[in-house]
């Protein structure tokens, strides 16, 4: 039997505002490819198919199409569950088409596993689904106290037995996995990951999952990792895209399963090409700035800029590097001090608001310094931009 497992879509996530529907819509395609071309029975999809509880229409309908073409008429069989960031009600509502096709959808934990037959191998898949497990979700309160090592045990507790139960239905005739969207101790995280334990709360270790599974799919941390842990494979599939500039470099995959009843399972990562590469420049001046942009320097990227510079960055500046590149992102001035030599660098945000209005004055003006009276007026001004109406 082969199983796909991926997660992470975060379908309708933007980049500063920036849409990333076109790049998602590249990953579908490109994920259909892998689909076809390594013949695909199984496909589980491990949480945050979207990135707010209420996702634009676009990616709905995006969603939806691609369960459509991966499923091709029922010939593969999918899986899903939620994550932390889906609305469980809203990823189960189209169950009733869905069902139809062989897609299970499954957004509240539930307490029985998903029982498949992969009719071309004329095996059983059985899959311990659970997604994100909160309290909320749950309806339940695992522990009244609030120190957090108590939360914390609580949790794992909880979740432990969760996957006791669901994996009673496990045999040696079938193959047996467990899938589930959560925090393992050990997992490496990145910034474009919406934290889903309070403190460590939130937080399992891998002996929760039974020794019984073959393989643990995992959803929720962005970076492609396995953890080995006694007879079975735990591993997070990872994002399609960078999400955040944390992720700047990472290789984005999808993991293939081979595995047959009773047998160890065997992974292979599959890299994917799909959506443009988040990248940093850190740039010595503006001179050099504007070189690598004449060059055309990382033209099909999001950028993250750094630049080094005495004094502020003037609009002009800024709107001629916008124009020259409609992927950069950030633009960050590091302000030299005056003993630079000894590479001291200040980041714009670590300089006190004063500062950076005396700076921006200095520009405007052609050199002046703003007296006192005019430095507590601007503070003023911030206060009542501050105060809530």
């Amino acid at each position: 039997m082969r199983i796909l497992h991926t997660a992470d879509w975060h379908l309708g996530k933007t980049l500063e505002g920036r849409s990333r529907h076109a790049e998602q819509e590249q990953f579908i395609d490109e994920l259909c490819e892998i689909v076809r071309d390594e013949k695909i029975h199984v496909i589980l999809i491990a949480g945050d198919i979207y990135d707010t509880v209420n996702p634009p229409a676009a990616s709905e309908q995006l969603f939806y199409e691609a369960l459509s073409r991966l499923a091709d008429d029922g010939k593969r069989q999918i899986v899903v569950i939620s994550g932390n960031h889906d609305s469980p009600e809203r990823l189960v509502a189209a169950s009733p088409l869905a069902n139809k096709f062989g897609i299970t959808l499954i957004g509240a934990p539930v307490m029985q596993a998903a029982n498949l037959s992969v009719s071309e191998t004329g095996e059983s898949l059985r899959v311990a689904a659970l997604p994100y497990p909160s309290e909320a979700r749950m309806k339940e309160i695992f522990t009244q106290s609030q120190e957090e090592h108590v939360l914390q045990q609580a949790y794992e507790e909880r979740v432990r037995y969760l996957f006791n139960q669901l994996s009673r239905s496990f045999s040696m005739n079938s193959v047996n996995v467990v899938m589930s969207h959560l925090f393992v101790a050990g997992g490496r995280e990145t910034d474009s990951e919406r934290p889903i334990q309070v403190g460590g709360a939130y937080t399992v270790s891998p002996d929760v999952f039974p020794s019984s599974a073959q393989y643990v799919a995992l959803g929720h941390l962005h970076r492609p990792q396995a953890m080995l842990h006694s007879e079975s494979s735990i591993r997070y599939s990872g994002s399609p895209l960078a999400y955040s500039f944390s992720e700047a470099g990472q290789a984005k995959s999808v993991t293939i399963i081979d595995v047959e009843p009773g047998e160890k399972a065997k992974m292979k990562e599959v890299f994917l090409k799909s959506g443009k590469p988040l990248v940093t420049w850190q740039a010595s001046s503006m001179v050099e700035m504007f070189a690598w942009l004449e060059e055309g320097r990382d033209r099909h990227c999001w950028v993250d800029v750094e630049i080094e510079v005495d004094d502020v960055i003037s609009m002009e500046d800024i709107q001629r590097i916008r124009k020259a590149h409609d992927g950069i992102v950030h633009i960050r001035p590091l302000f030299r001090t005056s003993d630079a030599t000894n590479g001291n660098i200040i980041h714009a945000a670590n300089l006190p608001i004063d500062q950076l209005f005396t700076k921006f004055y200095e520009r405007q003006t052609g050199g002046a310094t703003p007296d006192e009276e005019l430095i507590k007026i601007f503070f003023e001004l911030v206060d009542d931009h501050d105060t809530p109406s």
